[in-house]
This record gives structure tokens, sequence and C-alpha cells, in this order.
């Protein structure tokens, strides 16, 4: 295990002599404890929540965005299901956006919908209009 850290981390779990003990002092200090791994998760929901497209800004950036927060909550031991992030895409996006959004719920079961399929739909809307 050892072999496996960088000297800071090194430094951390120098003394252990039971790979447990090093483990469990390894993930406190990149999670925190319990306590700060919930503050983190509710900072990342609120964020998720709040989250809103500029209406300056593209939706592969928007995209980025939503994964990052995806990606921080996955780390912290909470996924986020993909009905979620479908379903918080079209909320969160311009007026711009509108006549394709109403196209797309019309059209089929946005709920069933997968979050790459929802982008690519909305990036090539977003082609068009750029146009």
């Amino acid at each position: 295990m050892f072999n496996g850290v960088d000297k800071n981390m090194f430094r951390l779990i120098n003394n252990c002599t039971v790979d447990k003990d090093s483990w469990n002092i390894l993930r406190t200090t990149h999670e925190g404890t319990t306590k700060v791994k919930m503050l983190k998760l509710l900072l990342i929901t609120t964020k998720f929540e709040s989250l809103k497209m500029k209406y300056d800004e593209f939706v592969q950036n928007f995209h980025m965005n939503i994964l990052e927060l995806e990606n921080a909550s996955g780390a912290l031991g909470e996924t986020m299901i993909e009905e979620k992030l479908v379903r918080k895409i079209p909320r969160s996006l311009p007026k711009r956006f509108d006549m394709k959004v109403t196209a797309i719920e019309e059209a089929q079961n946005i709920t069933s919908m997968k979050v790459e399929e929802l982008i690519g739909s909305l990036q090539t809307f977003e082609m068009a209009i750029n146009d």
C-alpha cells in the first residue's frame, strides 16, 4: 500500500501496521469525516438544484457542468440517477430552447431518454439556431 501513495500521503500512514488503519486514514483524508461528507453532498445538491444554463452558454459547456456535479456526488457515494438528470436539463435551459423542449416532450417520453440523447438533440438545435 505504501508504494501506491505519494510522499505526503505516505507520511500520514507511515506508522500504521495494519492496512485497514491506513485505508481509514486515507479515506478520511480524501473524503473527510461523515459530517464533512454530508455537508459536501448538501452543497453539491444545492448547486445542482440551482444550476441554470446561462443565455450565452453552449449546451456542451452546460453538460460539462452537470457532469462535474454528477461526478462529485458519485465520488462521495451518492450517484444521481439518469432520470433526475434528464428532468433537470430542460428546466434549466434558457427561453431560446422552449420550442425544442416542447417538441421533445411531445414526441417522446422524456423520462426514458438518456442524457446523451437529450444533449445531442439540444446541440443539434443549438447549431441550427446559431446558423
